[in-house]
């Protein structure tokens, strides 16, 4: 479908047909089976409509980082505004009469949308960190009160971001469990790498008569960006007597599949501001209801504690909740393009694996996995004459990208692996496609690298900070 996307400077996605179906090579409407608010569909989007959406994003930036901070709509961004002038026109008018049915209508459609058995098992907070911290909080309780034997198991892999890492460090080592990390291989080739080192993994954590008391599984781990087999990894966990699994998908709600019967997993949290087009920052926790959740608590403790999860998210203070009271319009918003959510997802992964190809072929490199481990993310090598040597030189050359070349774009360091010589490519960019993104982003990311490449640049040669 390289030919697609190769339009006029102004398009966003290749053409109306591919904005509001399958592909633009076979014109397929994807129906979707999630939530809408109408009986009637809305009228789809126009390719006009989205840079009238997305307007306020800074022209000069190629911005293919969608992953980090995510995208709101103007429209979103409006229902927020009234929101926020609602509560200030009359505060106490909207604290007793409109937050909390507001957030129950929030929390109803996420439960829709992640196929879970009942609203109360969907609570809204701010973030996915928050979310982790919840349910880390409960495994160092079991810890304190004798639950759990000092050097029990906590698994996460590797590549578990680094927040969530820091949290178990501050909640599950400090509290006397003991951590595993799951390595990972990158490049990864399969799904069967993964699968075996976290077999490994549990493994070790029930030598010397442990027991694993939790598995904290990536969705789609960041940096580096793989799709990791989560069903498969919850089954294996339920085989192997792992107490409980939280599942950390903050890249998950509109970038993979996510449905909780399927999935199976005791916690599930993700982020609705990275790719479910809320503005920052509002996620969602799911605790199953067959999963003991009487010590599950906010961190933030308030009037509402001791009533339930989803009742003490609700209220911690006063604050602007405006973000978590806006899944109605962005359900609006995302049912204007033909296939919902499940529409955009599946053409964002088919465009950023295209534009990824395009970028490998230019610098003679390879993708970070294959194309069915991607989801709206890829990694992509770059030219090992950048020499591109640590953490640091990663990040200077993100800063160089930036500042020159109007490319936002994050970068990751790959050591070497022992025996690996000259040539190697230590240096990958991790590239989103959102629906705002169009193909000239990613060609001027190319020329960028390019330019450096033939002026001789070296990652060596970037001043020190």
């Amino acid at each position: 479908m390289a030919s697609s996307l190769h339009s006029n400077n102004t398009q966003i996605c290749p053409n109306p047909t591919a904005l509001n179906g399958g592909s633009a090579a076979d014109g397929k409407s994807q129906i979707s089976k999630k939530p809408r608010l109408y009986a009637d569909p809305p009228p789809l989007f126009t390719p006009s409509d989205i840079i009238s959406e997305f307007s306020h994003h800074d022209p000069a930036v190629a911005r293919i980082n969608n992953g980090s901070f995510g995208c709101c709509p103007s429209s979103v961004l409006s229902a927020q505004n009234q929101l926020q002038l609602q509560w200030l026109r009359q505060p106490d008018n909207f604290y007793f009469n409109q937050l909390q049915p507001k957030i129950i209508q929030s929390r109803t459609i996420i439960k829709d949308i992640i196929n879970a058995d009942h609203v109360d098992e969907v609570s809204i907070v701010d973030n996915a960190t928050t979310a982790a911290a919840i349910v880390l909080q409960q495994i160092a309780w079991g810890f304190a009160e004798g639950k759990f034997c000092r050097g029990d198991a906590a698994v996460m892999l590797h590549y578990a971001y680094g927040s969530v890492k820091k949290s178990v460090e501050a909640y599950v080592t400090r509290a006397g469990g003991y951590v595993i990390e799951v390595p990972l291989p990158f490049p990864v080739s399969s799904l069967d790498e993964i699968v075996k080192e976290f077999r490994q993994a549990l493994r070790r954590g029930k030598q010397n008569g442990r027991k694993v008391r939790l598995a904290v599984i990536d969705h789609v781990t960041s940096m580096p960006t793989v799709v990791i087999p989560v069903k498969e990894l919850v089954t294996i966990c339920r085989e192997e007597g792992v107490d409980q699994v939280f599942v950390d998908a903050a890249h998950g709600i509109g970038c993979v599949e996510v449905d909780m019967k399927q999935i199976g997993a005791d916690f599930y949290t993700s982020n609705l501001h990275k790719w479910f087009f809320c503005p920052p920052s509002v996620a969602f926790l799911y605790c199953k209801k067959s999963t003991n959740n009487s010590d599950l608590h906010h961190p933030v403790v308030s009037h509402e504690y001791g009533n339930g999860l989803a009742i003490e998210s609700a209220w911690i203070g006063t604050r602007d909740y405006s973000s978590y009271l806006v899944v109605p319009k962005v359900l609006e918003f995302i049912n204007r393009f033909e296939g919902g959510i499940e529409g955009i997802k599946k053409r964002n992964h088919e465009y950023v694996v295209e534009m990824g190809q395009m970028l490998v072929k230019a610098w003679g490199t390879r993708l970070g996995c294959p194309p069915e481990m991607c989801s709206s993310m890829v990694m992509v090598g770059l030219p090992a004459c950048l020499g591109i040597s640590s953490d640091h030189d990663a990040l200077e050359l993100r800063t160089c990208l930036r500042d020159k070349f109007g490319v936002e774009v994050p970068i990751y360091y790959r050591p070497p692996k022992d025996g690996e010589e000259g040539g190697v490519v230590t240096g990958y960019a991790r590239i989103s496609y959102q629906v705002y993104n169009k193909v000239e982003d990613y060609y001027k990311f190319r020329d960028a690298i390019n330019q450096l490449v033939d002026n001789a640049f070296t990652s060596a040669s970037l001043p020190i900070s």
